[in-house]
């Protein structure tokens, strides 16, 4: 985690991976009013993979992904890419996404961000400890002189 602020290409990503409930936890008090550019909407976007991540790009498969697009009173536009099928995931991470751009941004990126990307770092450790747990260390030994 680092101390300065996040970019906007980042705090975009670190929204849409959040789970629901953390982006409740820390939903500012009082959301400004806005007006809907694009209404939250479900549809599917194609995943790509690449054999062992340096192969030629191949189709995967797809994934549900939800998409909503706000404005503010204040004119500043949010937008937000995430997946599954929850309307109300796609409405708070573009209403945070528009907010993150606003006077307001500092304070949330303090109140809001710092906690998702310390939930997040945490979980990446919480994997890294269980996969660490079953790592098997294989050696071999020389048998005579070679």
């Amino acid at each position: 985690m680092t101390a300065e602020p996040l970019a906007r290409r980042d705090w975009m990503g670190l929204i849409a991976r959040a789970p629901l409930s953390q982006l409740d936890a820390f939903w500012p008090d009082d959301p400004p009013a806005f007006t809907w550019l694009r209404a939250p909407e479900t549809g599917a976007m194609m995943v790509r993979g690449r054999a062992g991540a340096v192969g030629a790009p191949f189709n995967l498969g797809e994934v549900s992904v939800t998409r909503a697009s706000v404005r503010l009173e204040c004119g500043t536009v949010g937008h937000a890419l995430v997946q599954g099928r929850s309307p109300r995931k796609a409405e708070r991470a573009a209403l945070l996404d528009a907010l993150l751009q606003t006077a307001a941004g500092a304070a949330l990126q303090k109140r809001v961000l710092s906690p998702l990307q310390q939930g997040e770092q945490d979980r990446a450790e919480g994997r890294a400890r269980r996969a660490a747990a079953t790592k098997v260390d294989f050696f071999t030994l020389v048998r005579g002189d070679a």
